[in-house]
């Protein structure tokens, strides 16, 4: 989507008068200007600008005119929003700190508390965002935005339940809203509840909602054995140009998971490459390899020795790590299946914690630099930060998981933070972790899956990454192995166990039982008792990927 404004707010501004307008209810007396109204409309026509510019992607043109309000009216609650929109997706703490300042000028306005609600979201700082979120519904009960985000906050802290009645709560108000009738389903399978999300599915199709994502979403609700009406249906709609590009690669990817499970493999990796096409995504390899080579150079076992000193000694933080599709979600399925661990899914606060200290993927970084002015009183800080953060989670747990796999990235970060956190590996065939990621529809933070060459140099570099923190933390690391879980479950699920340093607990290996939300594409896998069908799967589209094989070089096991 090219307008970067939260729908509710962007069609408010295309329908009102004046592009600060929002319902009387809503505006605050100190919100209007103290200027006559030549200044106003002067201003609001500069803001009507910037929003064209920011539907246009042309976002520093944008930036540029609402700063230029902001010299002419200070504290314009506006344009701190339209300046926070911006940041969406590029600078999320750009966004958090303009939304904040647009609640602080405009404190009865829904609209600046839901979009700051959701930037709290998109940092995993659940607590603030279902506050502020909370705060836009007393202002305004019946917005349906508000209601959605508030039920995807609920889901991704753990607590599916209750977001479900508020899915049916907006529904009842907007029945054909897209987010209403897609994150109910979306609820729904994150709780396991696969067929009650497959009827709202269908119905969402029926209706015409967001079809693409609608038939994506639901092929991934069952596994299919015999061809279904819906292969066609996708089809059908793949000749509609009106989908777009997005569309058309959700679409590609429906396609290519149902046919799949028919085994016809050669049209289904026909579909997976058209869909990963359509995204039009390009990773920049040689500037993540530059960023490699820094990480490793900077973070030395030395270096990474004497700063853990002043870290926290707490033994509460499990950090599972791997490349995507490795078993991450499984692995902590079966951890938080222990009475005495939690599981709090893909968490984005330690990326955001290394980005702010400078480690992020930029070729103009200076790691050693940026390390350099970490202070141990600042390594405390940071610790106890994300020690508290983790605790707001789960207070009475021992251990309590964060399962972002891209955290390999960060493992020496973790080493020096936490000295005694547990690190679980997890390891996978490595053509068969690469063919289950270039087969799903990932999102742009994933870019480096949509093309088979560059997916296999990408693995490289994560290899060569793993290799450096082993050496930096000898023997800290736990290696999980996929297939030594899938072959003997009960023998590698006691030795995660006891390197979580706690009892056996049989209801480990009846991790499929959990009552927890899942929200990965695993949720399916994860429902199921362990089955071998994944081992060697790639087999299947041996043809089909010699440019992986190739690229992967010595790591291939053929």
């Amino acid at each position: 989507m090219s307008n970067r404004l939260p729908p509710a707010w962007a069609k408010h501004l295309k329908t009102q008068p004046s592009a600060r307008a929002v319902s009387p209810k809503a505006v605050a007396p100190k919100a209007q200007p103290k200027a006559g109204p030549p200044r106003n409309q002067a201003d609001d026509m500069l803001l009507r600008q910037a929003l064209e510019l920011q539907k246009a992607e042309q976002l520093p043109e944008a930036e540029e005119l609402c700063l230029k309000v902001l010299a002419r009216t200070p504290n314009h609650p506006l344009a701190f929003y339209i300046l926070g929109t911006l940041g969406i997706g590029y600078d999320n703490e750009k966004a958090l700190r303009y939304f904040a300042r647009a609640v602080a000028e405009d404190p009865r306005n829904p609209y600046y508390h839901l979009s700051l609600g959701e930037a709290y979201l998109q940092l995993s700082e659940f607590t603030p965002a279902i506050r502020h979120i909370q705060h836009a519904l007393d202002l305004k009960p019946d917005l349906v935005e508000a209601l959605c985000t508030l039920g995807d906050a609920y889901n991704a802290f753990d607590k599916g339940e209750m977001a479900l009645p508020l899915f049916e709560k907006a529904l009842k108000i907007d029945r054909d809203h897209p987010l209403a009738r897609m994150g109910l389903p979306h609820a729904l399978a994150s709780l396991g509840r696969m067929e009650e999300a497959a009827v709202h599915l269908k119905e969402a199709i029926e209706r015409r909602i967001a079809v693409p994502t609608a038939y994506n979403a639901l092929v991934h609700t069952r596994k299919y054995t015999e061809e279904p009406p819906e292969l066609a249906a996708i089809l059908a709609e793949l000749r509609d140009p009106a989908h777009g590009a997005e569309g058309a690669a959700a679409l590609h990817h429906a396609a290519g998971k149902l046919l799949n499970d028919l085994r016809r493999y050669k049209e289904a990796m026909d579909h997976f490459k058209k869909g990963n096409q359509a995204g039009g995504q390009k990773f920049d390899l040689e500037n993540y390899r530059r960023w490699v080579d820094a990480m490793i150079e900077t973070f030395t076992p030395e270096m990474v020795a004497s700063m853990a000193a002043h870290g926290s000694p707490s033994e509460v933080p499990v950090f599972v790590v791997g490349m995507p599709r490795s078993g991450t979600t499984l692995t902590e399925q079966i951890c938080a299946s222990h009475p005495d661990v939690h599981g709090a899914g893909e968490l984005s606060k330690l990326r955001r914690m290394a980005n702010g200290i400078g480690l992020a993927h930029r070729s103009d970084a200076n790691l050693g630099k940026s390390m350099a002015t970490i202070t141990p009183a600042l390594t405390r800080a940071l610790a106890e930060e994300h020690l508290s953060y983790l605790r707001e989670r789960a207070p009475d747990s021992l251990r309590i998981v964060d399962k972002m796999p891209h955290n390999f990235e960060l493992i020496g970060l973790i080493g020096i933070l936490f000295p005694n956190a547990r690190i679980i590996h997890c390891r996978r065939d490595a053509i068969d972790n690469c063919v289950s990621c270039f087969v799903l529809q990932f999102n742009e933070a994933h870019n480096y899956s949509a093309d088979l060459r560059t997916l296999g140099l990408y693995y490289r570099e994560y290899d060569r990454l793993m290799r450096h923190w082993k050496k930096v933390l000898p023997g800290r690391i736990f290696e999980n192995r996929y297939e030594t879980l899938i072959e003997n479950q009960e023998e590698q699920s006691r030795r995660l166990i006891d390197y979580l340093g706690l009892p056996w607990d049989d209801a480990c290996l009846r991790f499929f039982d959990k009552d927890r939300s899942v929200n990965t594409y695993s949720r399916w896998q994860v429902r199921q008792p362990i089955y071998k069908s994944s081992v060697k799967r790639w087999k299947n589209y041996e043809s089909e990927i010699q440019p992986l094989i190739e690229a992967l070089g010595d790591l291939a096991e053929v």
